[in-house]
C-alpha cells in the first residue's frame, strides 16, 4: 500500500503540482513525499522479484511463508470468482439494458419510444420482439420467418 502523505494520490498531485508554485512548502513537501513513496514503492517490486526467486529455487526453505501464500492464492481465487460473476451480472444487465432500448427503437423511422409502447407514437410500426411459437425466438417486428428454425411468422 502507499504510504504518501496524500493516502495514493500522490501520482494526480505530483501531476497538478507542475501548475503550483514550486516555491511554496506545502507543494515541496507534496513532490519529496511523491517521490519517497515512488522509490518505496520501486524497491518493494525489487524486493518482490528476489523473493519470488529465492522462493522458486527453493520452496522448502520457506514453509511459514509457504502456507501464507497458498492462503493469500486460495482468497485469490475466491476473490477472482466473484469479481468474474460480477462482470458477468453487470454484462447481462448493460446487454438486457440494450435490448430492452433496441425493442423500443423503432425500426422503421428510428424513433425512441417510452417504454411500454406497443407501437411508434412516430410513425405507428409495431414495437418489440416477436417470439416464434415453435421455438421461442425472438424476432424482429414484420419478420415473414422465424431466423432460428425457418418458421413462418406471418401470413
Amino acid at each position: 500500500m502507499t504510504n504518501d502523505l496524500f493516502g495514493g494520490l500522490g501520482g494526480l498531485l505530483k501531476g497538478l503540482s507542475g501548475f503550483l508554485p514550486q516555491d511554496d512548502p506545502n507543494v515541496q513537501l507534496m513532490n519529496a513525499q511523491t517521490e519517497v513513496s515512488e522509490l518505496k514503492q520501486q524497491e518493494d517490486a525489487v524486493y518482490a522479484e528476489i523473493g519470488r526467486a529465492a522462493y522458486g529455487q527453493n520452496p522448502g526453505a520457506y514453509p511459514a511463508q509457504a502456507d501464507k501464500l497458498r492462503l493469500i492464492q486460495a482468497n485469490l481465487a475466491e476473490a477472482q470468482a466473484a469479481l468474474d460473476a460480477h462482470a458477468q451480472a453487470k454484462q447481462e444487465a448493460d446487454e438486457q439494458a440494450a435490448q430492452a432500448a433496441a425493442a423500443s427503437m423503432c425500426p422503421s423511422c428510428g424513433y425512441q419510444s417510452p417504454d411500454g409502447v406497443k407501437f411508434c407514437p412516430e410513425c405507428g410500426t409495431k414495437l418489440g420482439t416477436s417470439a416464434c411459437p415453435s421455438c421461442g425466438q425472438d424476432n424482429p417486428p414484420g419478420t415473414r420467418f422465424c431466423g432460428g428454425c425457418g418458421h413462418k411468422l406471418i401470413d
